[in-house]
């Protein structure tokens, strides 16, 4: 499924009641798929943020994959740099030590001004597991339109901070149908071996994985896949190996091994704030507000732009709004943010020169999730290692990468897991609603039905070779599928549409797209890494040729 994937060739019951309790709260964890004995503390932001009146060279909206590689690429050219960010810094521990909560406790750090939990997964045995929070600015936001959930990451980091850091190439021969308009043999010669290397990307130790118990669901989902005919994938990640053959060994604080991911990690996992950011502070030429949400972007009179930005406080309130000027305005909110803000620039007149391609082009990277009751005598594990590691790989005869995903419970389920990717037709468009004064987007649930039969050519197979069957539980009552949510959202400013071949936005000189809004709505495989190395393409042209 990738040009990095490797191909892998080779208990006492509980209660009811015992079984609910243990899995309660983390099952969305399933989902989402430096050795110092400490949380990580995350990069800092500016001492100060940015203040009303000021002037920067350029403006970064959003410090996910392609704000990051921007500012840094940016910075190490000379320019100075600002980036914004509406969530927090995450460079605080709370009061249990730890700068993330727990994904079998979440806490008011979990979810972004909710003040119930809205997991992924909403029910097991009939029972819902959502608990009540207390509001606050946390770190998923499970963003709600008419017919779709968007999982996103909020904070200094971006959605780095949420995933399940599977960072995964699409195949080559997949990528003319990913990004059409871009040179494949530049994108695999130069800008995916570059964006893995500035990630930390690497893959598993096979005969560690063989030997351990924290991936023994994974070994069950090998050979169950292997058995029906389906080659399983060994896929890269971002993850600190070392580190977690130590969690294995108890000779450092758990993280991978105690089931944290769906509201951060605190040690092995390697998001931006250690990788890209940790490179972009040691620049000197970057600083970073966070808390801070943009809200209007429009030409100044005398050149660059003028951009309203709110100050929140940890309630999601506004503080003070601000009014700044840039030269060059970066927008890197991610695929749902930027397209919204672009959306409603265009319809209020902001920046009225945007073209109709603005809101197009979305979608949800065929997510689809789905589980399987196995047998008694094939276990899944009660360690398992939220990081998952291999997938399922149908996508030539069918339109499906399945992900073997964790159930990190603490107890044994005998339950295996999937997050499918799909090669899902359906694109949807964000529009503006002005008498509600905010974008909408027009996805519609019933779309995911291509993605549940692609995903139905693995699992159905799987099913009748073992005499198993799907669970019911875990989405609703009697509901085999959850098709009600993505990960993976792209689209909505789609490259030399919404834009030029290099994410300059057509109509205005000096505004660029930077984010998995110019991707049109797939990638194959799970985005992060194209949506990196994209940025590195386009930031390294337009460095050469707009600086």
């Amino acid at each position: 499924m990738s040009d990095t994937a490797k191909q892998d060739g080779g208990t006492k019951g509980v209660s009811r009641r015992r079984f609910i309790t243990g899995t309660g709260s983390l099952l969305g964890t399933a989902a989402i798929v430096g050795h110092a004995p400490r949380a990580w503390a995350g990069v800092r932001a500016a001492a100060a943020p940015i203040g009303s009146g000021a002037h920067v060279p350029v403006l970064v909206i959003g410090t996910g994959y392609g704000g990051s590689v921007a500012a840094l690429r940016l910075a190490e050219a000379g320019t100075d740099v600002h980036m914004v960010e509406m969530g927090m810094a995450w460079d605080t521990p709370g009061a249990d030590g730890k700068v993330f909560a727990n994904t079998t406790r979440p806490d008011d750090r979990s979810f972004w001004l909710r003040t119930r939990t809205k997991q992924p997964l909403s029910n097991f045995l009939g029972f819902p597991i959502d608990k009540n929070v207390n509001l606050y600015t946390g770190i998923l936001d499970a963003e709600e339109f008419g017919g779709i959930t968007v999982y996103q990451g909020r904070g200094v980091g971006g959605g780095s901070l949420v995933n399940g850091g599977m960072a995964v190439t699409p195949r080559r021969e997949n990528f003319g149908a990913i990004l059409p308009t871009v040179n494949a043999a530049e994108m695999y010669s130069t800008y995916y071996p570059r964006a893995n290397s500035g990630l930390g990307v690497t893959t598993i130790d096979p005969a560690w994985f063989d030997s351990v118990d924290c991936y023994q669901y994974a070994r069950v989902g090998r050979k169950h896949a292997q058995r029906s005919g389906f080659p399983f994938l060994f896929v890269p990640a971002v993850y600190d190996w070392d580190y977690m053959k130590q969690e294995a060994a108890g000779t450092v604080p758990k993280s991978a091994l105690d089931a944290e991911i769906l509201y951060g990690n605190n040690y092995g996992k390697k998001s931006l704030q250690k990788t890209y950011i940790d490179r972009i502070r040691a620049t000197g030429r970057v600083t970073i507000s966070p808390l801070h949400k943009v809200t209007t972007v429009t030409p100044a009179p005398g050149g660059g732009y003028t951009v309203l930005i709110d100050q929140l406080d940890t309630g999601g309130r506004t503080t003070v709004t601000k009014t700044v000027t840039a030269d060059k305005v970066f927008f890197a909110a991610g695929s749902v943010g930027t397209s919204k803000l672009l959306v409603g620039l265009k319809a209020t007149g902001a920046l009225p020169l945007l073209n109709d391609e603005i809101g197009r082009g979305w979608g949800d990277n065929g997510n689809v999730m789905c589980g399987r009751a196995n047998h008694l005598w094939d276990p899944t594990g009660k360690v398992q290692s939220s990081i998952p590691t291999g997938g399922i790989d149908n996508w030539d005869a069918g339109g499906a990468f399945a992900e073997v995903a964790p159930l990190p419970t603490g107890i044994e389920t005998w339950a295996s897991f999937y997050l499918s990717i799909t090669k899902n037709p359906h694109r949807a468009r964000f529009t503006w609603n002005a008498a509600a004064g905010r974008a909408e987007l027009d996805w519609q649930t019933a779309w995911k039905q291509p993605s549940i039969d692609a995903a139905k050519t693995i699992f159905d197979k799987i099913n009748r070779k073992e005499g198993t069957i799907y669970r019911t539980d875990l989405f609703g009552t009697y509901k085999i599928w959850g098709d009600h949510l993505t990960y993976h959202p792209l689209g909505g400013a789609v490259l030399d549409k919404a834009t030029d071949n290099y994410g300059r936005l057509r109509g205005y000189s000096g505004l660029y797209v930077i984010d998995g809004a110019l991707i049109p709505g797939n990638t194959s495989v799970n985005p992060f890494v194209t949506i990196t190395a994209l940025a590195e393409r386009n930031i390294e042209r337009i460095i050469a040729t707009d600086l």
